[in-house]
């Protein structure tokens, strides 16, 4: 394994960019991925190497570009390698995460987890490898790391500090438009489901595939939400703007009632406001495990591990899965989840003096192919473990990128969980880089008029 350099940071005025030479750039592509993984398998074998064998396409998907097909899984026929228990989890406690363990020994007659043969077989465009390579060249951060300049994707391919690799996390190779239908399930202890389903039309120029984004643009994404269940907020619209730069441009967010047919702006929109409909067991900040202002934490590099992770969640994600089949009681049923072993980069987040946030300390774990955040565990105030989150990616054709897929919030001291994002019973699946959506789609105006 490369050897990592870590930085230990004891405040957000500690961040300044580390200067990526050309000599390191240049393992790019060869030694590194184009985006800055590993090329090579571990030593055990139980990691393989990469092989980005497959742009565009998913063996035994036949996929219609922008037709909202639901994923196929091209490993179905595979059946797991290990089965993870409370009984045997010490053989493989290495390899988890500290929520991992608290779920395998709180639940220990239901919860397990299936460990599958590892695949790192699909590839970015080149066009994404081309921007990581000009980032490492010359992307920097400013502001003390409350922004960068730069292009918008995968900002630090080689990250020297927690704070580059946050941007990484922040952003990835996604989706330049996204239109999809989720269903969003509050699932109690005693297994009874509280629902939630809204209508998402997003755009990020961040990842236009058309047109090099840079950061001078300012905003880095633009999204349209539109809530369609429960009955009583059916047509309630949420618009927000993500800047590149929280110093000098702050997130900005509008809410449409069409009980008052009025558009107000919502001030301070994110951090640990309760994500509506959830009980409190997700946060706004926690879609994708984290979002918006690095501002409240501090962002210490621990280094790489190896963990098992959710990873080429086809299944998961399929539209033959009916909710029943997915929401048991306390968490997810493990027989739809498929992990495999992965390299992660761990980032620890420490609340700092003077702030306020629900979560005192919050880990995550990056998968080091993709720079998602795939799993993360959430502490209290007093330092305690509270929660477990994780987030089932697949390879999805219309972009050649990774997809996020459900979701699943789980609160470990009362038994209750959330799965957001889930597309399984929605009439289509995902629609991505149609480029069918614009920058002035996304004001109070358009608010007010989508309303009439």
């Amino acid at each position: 394994m490369l050897a990592v350099a870590v930085t230990a940071q004891c405040g957000l005025s500690t961040y300044a960019s580390a200067e990526v030479s050309a000599q390191e750039a240049a393992k790019l592509g060869k030694e590194l991925t184009c985006v800055g993984a590993e090329q090579a398998g571990n030593a055990e074998g139980t990691i393989p190497p990469y092989t980005g064998k497959y742009l565009g396409e998913v063996p035994g998907w036949q996929h219609v570009k922008f037709s909202g097909d639901h994923p196929v899984d091209p490993y179905a026929a595979e059946k797991p390698i290990a089965v993870i228990t409370a009984q045997n989890m010490s053989q493989y406690e290495a390899h988890l995460t500290e929520g991992q363990k608290a779920l395998l020994k709180k639940y220990p007659t239901t919860y397990k987890m299936n460990i599958y043969p590892g695949h790192r077989d699909f590839r970015y465009p080149d066009y994404v490898c081309r921007r990581a390579m000009d980032n490492a060249l010359h992307a920097k951060l400013v502001n003390d790391g409350a922004g960068f300049t730069g292009l918008g994707q995968v900002p630090f391919p080689i990250p020297k500090n927690g704070m580059e690799l946050l941007w990484n996390h922040q952003l990835p190779a996604r989706a330049w438009t996204e239109e999809k239908t989720s269903d969003l399930a509050s699932v109690l202890p005693n297994g009874s489901i509280g629902w939630g389903r809204a209508l998402a039309r997003n755009l990020s120029p961040a990842n236009s595939p058309v047109v090099d984004p840079s950061t001078d643009g300012k905003i880095q994404s633009l999204s349209n939400n539109m809530t369609l269940k429960p009955a009583r907020d059916n047509g309630t619209l949420n618009i927000a703007h993500e800047p590149y730069n929280f110093a000098t441009d702050a997130r900005q967010a509008w809410t449409y009632s069409p009980s008052t047919r009025r558009v107000r702006q919502l001030p301070g929109y994110g951090y640990d406001q309760p994500m509506i409909g959830t009980n409190g067991t997700m946060t706004v900040d926690e879609d994708r495990l984290y979002n918006g202002s690095p501002e409240r934490y501090t962002w210490k590099l621990i280094g790489k591990r190896e963990i098992y992770t959710p990873a080429n969640a086809f299944k998961a994600n399929a539209g033959t899965l009916k909710y029943a089949d997915i929401l048991t009681p306390n968490h997810p049923n493990p027989d739809v989840m498929r992990y495999e072993l992965r390299r992660v980069w761990v980032l620890q987040a420490d609340l700092k003096e003077g702030f306020r946030h629900v979560y005192g300390k919050r880990v995550l774990f990056i998968d080091e192919d993709t720079w998602n955040s795939v799993l993360a565990d959430n502490y209290d105030a007093r330092g305690q473990l509270w929660k477990h989150a994780m987030v089932n990616y697949y390879y999805h054709p219309d972009m050649s990128g990774w997809q996020a897929g459900s979701q699943f919030f789980m609160d470990l001291n009362s038994g209750q969980y959330t799965g957001y994002g889930m597309t399984n019973e929605s009439k289509k699946g995902p629609i991505l880089n149609e480029g069918k959506y614009t920058p002035d789609q996304y004001t109070a105006d358009a608010a007010r008029a989508s309303g009439r």
